[in-house]
Order: C-alpha cells, then sequence, then structure tokens
C-alpha cells in the first residue's frame, strides 16, 4: 500500500470537495491549482507552487477538464522525471474523463518519462458534485490489479463503488458507457418535459409517476426535479456531454459497434453548444429542445 502522502491537481467543482473528503480520511494531502482561491476553504490541503512540485509523492491524482489540459499541467512534471525519475510505483492517477485511447498514449509517455517508474491509472467517477462532497462517488478503474489494491484506500476516501474493470483504458471506457446511459436519458426526460408542458400537462406530476414505473431512474430522481423546475445553475457544464459522448462514438468505431442513440446524442449536445448553452447544467438540454421547437407552444387540454 502507499503511504498517506497524495498529490492533488485541479481544484474545480468537483476536485475541490473530493480533495477535502482526502484530507478529512486522513492523508496528507498536497495540491495544485491554477486560480489561489480555491484554496481558501481547504484548510487542511497544502499548496503546492508547480506540478512539479509534486513529483515526489507516491501518488498524483488530476482532475483537470480534460486529457489536453492534464498533458499541459504535466509538462514540467515529466521533465523533472526524466532529468531524476520518480520512486518506482509512483502512480498518476488520472480521475477526469478522458478518452480511453488518448490516456493508453499518455500513459506511455508517462512511463517513458519516468524510466519506468511511474505509471498511470484511469479512475473516472460518477455522482457529480453531490457525489464528491458526499464521498459516495462510483469510481471506474483501469489499472493492474497490484496496482488497484494499492490505491483502493485512498479511492475508497472519495467513493463508495470503486470496481477495477480492467487495464490502463478500461475506467475511461466505463465512463464512456456512464455517460452515454446519462447524455440520452436526460436528452430523453428535456424532450418528455418539454411535450407534456407543451401539451398543458404539470411536468412534476409527469415525472412523480413516472419514477413509480419502469422509467424511474437515478438519473430522473437527480435531474427531473432541475428540468421540470427549468434550473439551469450549472453543477457541471453541459459541455462536457458533448465531449464525453465524442469519447464513446470513438470508442465504437475502434471495435466496430453501432452506437445510433449516441450518435443522435452527440448532435443534440452539438446543437446546445451552438445555442451558447454549454457552461449551463446538464438540464439545459431542456432549453435546446424547446429552442428547437420554437416560439409557438400549442397547448391542449388534458383533463
Amino acid at each position: 500500500m502507499i503511504s498517506k502522502r497524495v498529490g492533488f491537481v485541479g481544484l474545480g467543482l468537483m476536485g475541490a470537495p473530493m480533495a477535502a473528503n482526502i484530507a478529512q480520511a486522513g492523508w496528507n494531502i498536497t495540491a495544485w491549482n491554477r486560480s489561489p482561491a480555491a484554496f481558501d476553504n481547504l484548510p487542511n490541503v497544502g499548496r503546492a507552487e508547480s506540478v512539479a512540485a509534486l513529483r515526489d509523492e507516491e501518488a498524483m491524482i488530476f482532475m483537470l477538464p480534460d486529457l489536453p489540459f492534464i498533458e499541459e499541467a504535466a509538462v514540467d512534471l515529466l521533465e523533472s522525471w526524466r532529468n531524476e525519475p520518480p520512486k518506482p510505483g509512483t502512480a498518476v492517477v488520472i480521475m477526469s474523463s478522458v478518452s480511453p485511447t488518448g490516456v493508453q498514449q499518455f500513459g506511455e509517455a508517462v512511463h517513458q518519462a519516468s524510466h519506468g517508474n511511474a505509471a498511470v491509472v484511469d479512475a473516472p467517477v460518477s455522482g457529480g458534485t453531490a457525489g464528491a462532497e458526499s464521498g459516495t462517488l462510483a469510481i471506474m478503474v483501469g489499472a493492474a490489479e497490484p496496482q488497484f489494491q494499492d490505491l483502493l484506500p485512498l479511492l475508497r476516501a472519495m467513493g463508495t463503488t470503486v470496481r477495477r474493470m480492467g487495464p490502463l483504458g478500461a475506467g475511461s471506457l466505463a465512463k464512456a458507457c456512464n455517460q452515454l446511459i446519462v447524455g440520452t436519458t436526460t436528452a430523453a426526460l428535456a424532450e418528455a418535459a418539454e411535450l407534456a408542458e407543451r401539451s398543458g400537462m404539470d411536468v412534476q406530476a409527469l415525472f412523480d409517476v413516472l419514477s413509480g414505473g419502469l422509467a424511474g431512474s437515478r438519473v430522473l430522481d437527480n435531474v427531473g426535479p432541475r428540468l421540470a423546475a427549468k434550473d439551469y445553475a450549472p453543477t457541471g457544464p453541459a459541455k462536457f456531454m458533448h465531449k464525453d459522448l465524442g469519447f464513446v462514438l470513438g470508442s465504437a468505431a475502434a471495435v466496430g459497434s453501432a452506437v445510433p442513440l449516441a450518435s443522435a446524442a452527440l448532435d443534440l449536445y452539438a446543437e446546445l453548444k451552438r445555442q451558447g448553452l454549454g457552461d449551463q447544467d446538464l438540464s439545459v438540454v431542456r432549453q435546446t429542445i424547446a429552442n428547437l421547437s420554437g416560439e409557438n407552444q400549442v397547448s391542449s387540454n388534458i383533463n
């Protein structure tokens, strides 16, 4: 098992509460974030002057928006390791939603720069900001079994469902599958909400009855109230769903798997971005559908 020291890169909406839970679990955590204001509410998290300053930690977590951000942040770290290799067994844990093939390529770059002493693990999460704050995230891990066992105590400080899905890249593929389900289900609920309201039906009443039948789901429970209330305050930017669905299509193409729903959803979330709604909550896909529907609302009496 690794020592109870960890580096952390990226203290955004998800990263900050994840780091706080690691500290609360008794780990000595040092973090780097582009904006120093992120440390104001994290008194138990040490501050590193650079990502490279974390080079001697046995585990380093990256929680940045996408792999290009991670690669950019790690440039000086990898250069440091080229000059002086890290300790054998050093783990670079990518907890962002990234390309399954891209994270494998990054793993090879880390392996070479560290002279074989560091390895990348992909461990993306699901559960949103609420799960990050409560420490109840689902964590999907791509790693060798011994490496997974070494990291398990650290990962359990952030999540309650922690599962090894296979080797490097498998965690990101599992997250892509997760996003396929979340993205298409949210879009279907948004369509249902808009159809119901334009037909004179109370959307929350519809969702209440749906939740008691086969259409009930965790997505409906979590996103349904925001869709019904047209509450689009961000808990995570909707534009990231477009990115994640792109990973679904890329992975599907690599193995020859048809993904017609993912393809349709990718187009819808591309339209969401074109409408300038990408920085709002995922539930704003309802507004995208409303905009596509036009301003003319035909209401019928449903009694």
